[in-house]
């Protein structure tokens, strides 16, 4: 009788061990299914965090009210002749050009980076910023010359017209600001005319071009535009 009870109890050890072992393969299967869902999660996760830089920057780009906003900063920046603030605006890595008429020059037209900004207002240097049009002569002037001709030369803070990714003045000259900015978007701040004698052949312009950095409008170019011959 002792036997069999021994017998018994050995018996059910085995199975409680046999039991143990399958309940363990259990857990160790439960958990890998687990950290396999997690891995799944944490992908899924990160897809949707990318869709979601993805769709800010859609909206950016199509919401016209959060570009005119900073474009709206940058032309009272230069109304103010505040070059601390107009840095803040400019592109990181690509600066901003400066373009003294409709047609943008990219060999010639003069670039400078946020960091140079600052101190060319009070600059004594005579840059060659492009040729005048009709007489072909260079426009050699500091930035404060060439500022007051050929960048806020009207009161552009308070146009006539604003165009909003689209082309508002239009002369002879050839305007390539939607080839040579092609991924960007622009505002143009525009003046129809001034003197009635000259039926509208007295307009400005002034297109501000921005490029997406890091999900903000960053400022690349700065486009005065006028009646040419």
């Amino acid at each position: 009788m002792k036997r069999l009870i021994v017998a018994f109890i050995i018996l059910l050890a085995g199975c409680t061990a046999q039991q143990d072992q399958a309940n363990v393969k259990k857990l160790e299967q439960t958990i890998e299914k687990q950290q396999t869902t997690i891995e799944q999660l944490q992908k899924k996760n990160k897809q949707l965090q990318q869709e979601n830089e993805q769709l800010k920057s859609q909206v950016n780009q199509v919401n016209p009210s959060s570009l005119l906003s900073v474009a709206l900063d940058v032309v009272n920046a230069l109304k103010n002749h505040d070059m601390n603030t107009l840095a803040a605006y400019v592109h990181s890595t690509a600066g901003v050009r400066f373009s003294p008429y409709g047609h943008i020059d990219v060999q010639h037209d003069l670039q400078f980076s946020a960091s140079q900004l600052p101190s060319l207002w009070s600059s004594t240097q005579v840059y060659q910023w492009g040729v005048y049009d009709g007489s072909g002569d260079p426009i050699q002037l500091t930035f404060q010359n060439y500022f007051d001709r050929f960048v806020y030369d009207v009161d552009f803070a308070n146009p006539h017209m604003i165009g909003n990714n689209v082309v508002v003045g239009a002369g002879n000259m050839i305007n390539n600001v939607q080839q040579v900015y092609a991924n960007s978007s622009f505002v143009e701040f525009h003046f129809t005319g001034f003197d009635p004698q000259y039926s509208g052949m007295d307009w400005r312009s002034l297109r501000l071009v921005f490029e997406q950095e890091s999900g903000q409008w960053k400022l690349v170019g700065i486009i005065h535009d006028e009646w040419t011959t």
